[in-house]
């Protein structure tokens, strides 16, 4: 069925069997379409985003973090997190406070409403990913990874900001998703 679609993708797009550099460059030109519309699409649905659901779930795992820890765990920028914190806060999902012993750093929990909407949100992976992912065996995720992290590695792109969606080890099914994030909401944890 793969080479089917790809045979299909091909065959609409015109490229030569033996041009493995534009179907890897259309690959993943798909890929990012792909995620970004997935993104939009929690945007609307869900009221937020792949990279804001990605930081409330590392931050509800890890319970406290700093940005800065925050940033390096998720691999992006720490002006990229504070703006995305900024939007978490916003819908009372996290809180943030400056620790009493270092001014510099900023320390971020989540709230009640976080940890209520983490336990039922929706997965920052595609449903279709998801499941197909999980009808693997764990040498064929574990391949999939790894030839991704090459094409990371081949481009020299380790070090540009990219929102972790894919974790390592087997995948489960996510939980019924949540309904959105209301405005009216203030719970709140100090």
């Amino acid at each position: 069925m793969a080479s089917k679609n790809s045979a299909a993708i091909n065959t609409a797009q015109k490229i030569p069997d033996e041009r493995y550099d534009l179907q890897i460059l259309q690959a993943l030109r798909r890929i990012m379409r792909a995620v970004d519309m997935y993104s939009k699409h929690l945007s609307i649905k869900y009221a937020i985003t792949t990279p804001q659901l990605v930081c409330l779930l590392t931050i509800v795992e890890n319970k406290v973090i700093t940005v800065a820890a925050l940033a390096k765990q998720i691999h992006l920028s720490p002006s990229t997190v504070v703006g995305i914190l900024d939007r978490l806060e916003d819908k009372k999902l996290i809180s943030r406070k400056r620790d009493k012993q270092d001014r510099r750093l900023v320390k971020v929990k989540p709230t009640t409403k976080g940890k209520e909407y983490a336990k039922s949100a929706p997965s920052p992976l595609q449903d279709k990913l998801m499941e197909a992912l999980a009808r693997l065996s764990n040498l064929e995720q574990a391949a999939i990874s790894l030839s991704l992290s090459k094409i990371v590695e081949f481009m020299e792109a380790e070090e540009i900001d990219a929102s972790p969606l894919l974790a390592t080890g087997q995948i489960n099914r996510a939980e019924p998703s949540p309904s959105p994030p209301s405005e009216e909401s203030n719970a709140t944890d100090s």
